[in-house]
């Protein structure tokens, strides 16, 4: 068996010129039951720029602004009086300001684990394969700041929709399992199961149940540029 059969990785890297918790690209979360959310209360966005939901997430709860399609109100503006023109204001020297802080790098990888391949059939305990992924990931996770791991187990349809939902959480939970053996953050790791809920492939074919039985593992990530990066 190859040390990483069918392990797929893609790594997204852009560059951000403050920290992730102040990019207003990610909606603020506020205490949110329904949303997973990082360290600053900012939403968990996955790669395909959905938020994040939790087990608790309903309806009712789609009121962050920036996930879901929900949007912010507006309220009527009146329109201020102009002042009466006033002598200039004294010139104010202006104090110097501090260097700005080094930009930070966010990096956003997910990584698909065959499930055929690290885990024996109808069970969740992780093979000696699978852990020797698991690893590699955590060994190129040291030295960044962890903000969010999320591991999410899949199934095909074979069987009661049911059975396949719980063996999805007992997989997903395996793999938070492993990655807390190597002294990953607990608190920055989340796992869900999806079941059959989400196929990738068609389960007609023995091919396409076999891409459909996974476990996906998203990581989102920041690390401090070093050198000049123009």
């Amino acid at each position: 068996m190859q040390l990483l059969a069918r392990l797929n990785l893609t790594l997204l890297i852009f560059y951000a010129g403050q920290s992730l918790a102040a990019n207003p690209s990610y909606p603020v979360v506020d205490g949110n039951a329904g949303y997973l959310q990082d360290a600053r209360g900012n939403a968990v966005i996955s790669t395909n720029g959905n938020c994040w939901h939790t087990g608790g997430w309903r309806p009712v709860l789609a009121t962050v602004v920036g996930c879901d399609g929900v949007v912010a109100k507006t309220t009527a503006v009146s329109v201020p009086q102009i002042p009466a023109p006033q002598a200039p204001p004294a010139p104010v020297i202006a104090k110097a300001q501090a260097a700005p802080p080094p930009p930070v790098e966010t990096v956003v990888e997910k990584i698909t684990l065959d499930t055929d391949a690290y885990f024996d059939f109808d069970k969740s305990v992780l093979k000696k394969g699978g852990e020797d992924s698991l690893k590699l990931l955590a060994n190129r996770l040291l030295g960044m700041s962890i903000k969010v791991i999320v591991a999410t187990g899949h199934t095909d349809a074979i069987g009661a929709e049911a059975y396949n939902q719980k063996l999805s959480e007992r997989r997903a939970a395996a793999v938070k399992s492993y990655l807390l053996s190597q002294s990953l953050p607990a608190d920055r790791i989340y796992t869900q199961g999806k079941g059959e809920s989400e196929p990738i492939a068609s389960n007609n074919s023995s091919k396409g149940r076999s891409e459909n039985r996974r476990v996906d593992i998203e990581v989102v990530s920041t690390r401090q540029q070093v050198g000049n990066t123009n």
